[in-house]
């Protein structure tokens, strides 16, 4: 192993914090996916229900209003959006394509852009890239993780318009979504641990078009043989990489 290698290893172990701030710098630029890891889930505990008992939420140590106007009460119903379908036969007609250079989400069905938006893919954890599909959609959802102690802790509750993505290599347990955001709004900048973040409104829109469909009155739902998820394929990298 070279003096580098373990330099690095060492630095990874939580010794940075303890050196002077130029080393700091090259630790969180050039190794974000060991400073704040994704938090994992327990795909089992999800039920897209929102929590009113939850007003509260830290990103980056820094706390944060939930927004009011998350709860199902001031939400309006949903509706049909861009090439929203009712059954899941037309599952492989759409495709999400997400670039990490550009931060940008494309919709595709039937080969076609029909809308994209700007993004914020993963800063203080790496966003994994290559061809996943969307195994649930939650309404609502929690999310926590990174350190308290490099100040990258985030507890996240209500989160909305969750649509989680798992392939082989990566299990639904590492929680990897795209999603709504309410605690930034620097959207075309990699703001997060790992999951694709975006404006609320666009998340809303990409939720209700790709597939595994919402049965009627339900909020979410997990993908199965007779209703899959949409393919959803992230490339490239990071302009700050």
């Amino acid at each position: 192993m070279t003096r580098i290698t373990k330099t690095w290893l060492a630095l990874a172990a939580g010794s940075a914090v303890m050196i002077a701030g130029i080393v700091l710098v090259i630790y969180f630029t050039s190794l974000p996916m060991l400073i704040s890891p994704q938090g994992e889930i327990d795909p089992r505990s999800l039920d897209g229900q929102f929590d009113a008992s939850q007003t509260m939420a830290v990103f980056n140590n820094r706390v944060v209003t939930v927004p009011t106007s998350l709860a199902p009460s001031n939400v309006g119903n949903d509706t049909t959006v861009l090439g929203e379908s009712t059954t899941a036969t037309e599952a492989a007609e759409k495709v999400i394509k997400i670039d990490l250079q550009g931060q940008r989400l494309f919709m595709i069905e039937d080969g076609e852009v029909v809308d994209y938006f700007m993004i914020s893919s993963g800063k203080w954890g790496r966003t994994p890239t290559g061809e996943f599909t969307i195994w649930s959609k939650f309404r609502y959802t929690k999310m926590s993780g990174g350190s308290r102690a490099l100040r990258t802790y985030y507890y996240l509750p209500n989160v909305p318009y969750v649509m989680f993505f798992a392939n082989n290599a990566v299990a639904p347990s590492r929680g990897y979504s795209i999603h709504g955001t309410y605690w930034h709004d620097n959207f075309g900048t990699p703001m997060s641990h790992g999951c694709i973040n975006m404006k609320t409104e666009h998340a809303e829109k990409v939720y209700h078009w790709a597939h595994p469909v919402i049965p009627e009155g339900v909020n979410s739902v997990r993908a199965s043989k007779n209703n899959p998820g949409t393919k959803v394929i992230i490339y490239g990298e990071p302009v700050a990489w």
